[in-house]
């Protein structure tokens, strides 16, 4: 079972469906307790990292997340979900998850903030499990006002130009992290969450 975090914000029936859609089975909620009995864990949203912090430190969730990576349960943070990783997020000058070292900065510069709609996403590793069956350079959806801006690039599995480039995938060893909406990014992106519903298969 996939536990889908729900702390307030929106957006979490649409990538509930899109899993399902993909043949996971998941499961929406609140609780810490079911996100620990959870097999895989994916953490969604749009909204404040402030806001979202103080919901999930109320409910115990961010406890819960920390606990289910240690022991190398399958996660995925989406948008919001994968700046609250970091460390640090300026937005509400906040303390985030501290899955990944580094910070949560509001883009200084670009066309247009927030960044709204269809962006390509270069992979720097081509072979990582995320970007199975995905072309170079494809299209997914953006909607944010803040980047995350990792203090070790090891991380950094992909870029978007935006103003300049900046990190929109992290994969590491416990998580993995999407700037951009799969949910909303067409086939391209059921089949990134094709992808990570394969790993949670896999562990």
């Amino acid at each position: 079972m996939i536990a889908i975090v729900d702390y307030g914000a929106g957006n979490i029936h649409s990538i509930a469906k899109a899993l399902e859609h993909v043949g996971g089975e998941v499961c929406v909620t609140d609780e810490a307790a079911v996100v620990s009995r959870a097999s895989a864990v994916v953490l969604p949203g749009v909204g404040s990292g402030g806001s979202a912090m103080k919901r999930m430190r109320e409910r115990g969730l961010d406890d819960a997340i920390r606990e289910a990576t240690q022991v190398g349960k399958p996660f995925l943070g989406i948008c919001l979900g994968m700046q609250l990783l970091s460390e640090h997020h300026d937005e509400g000058e906040t303390a985030g998850l501290g899955l990944f070292s580094g910070e949560v900065r509001r883009i200084p510069h670009g066309p247009k903030i927030p960044h709204m709609g269809w962006n390509q996403v270069q992979p720097l590793r081509e072979d990582l499990p995320i970007f199975a069956g995905i072309p170079n350079e494809a299209y997914f959806y953006f909607a944010h006002s803040y980047y995350v801006e990792p203090r070790d690039q090891a991380g950094v599995a992909g870029v978007t130009e935006y103003g300049s480039p900046y990190c929109t995938v992290i994969v590491t060893e416990q998580v993995w992290g999407t700037q951009f909406h799969p949910e909303k990014s067409g086939v391209i992106g059921l089949r990134m969450l094709q992808n990570f519903v394969d790993w949670t298969k896999r562990v």
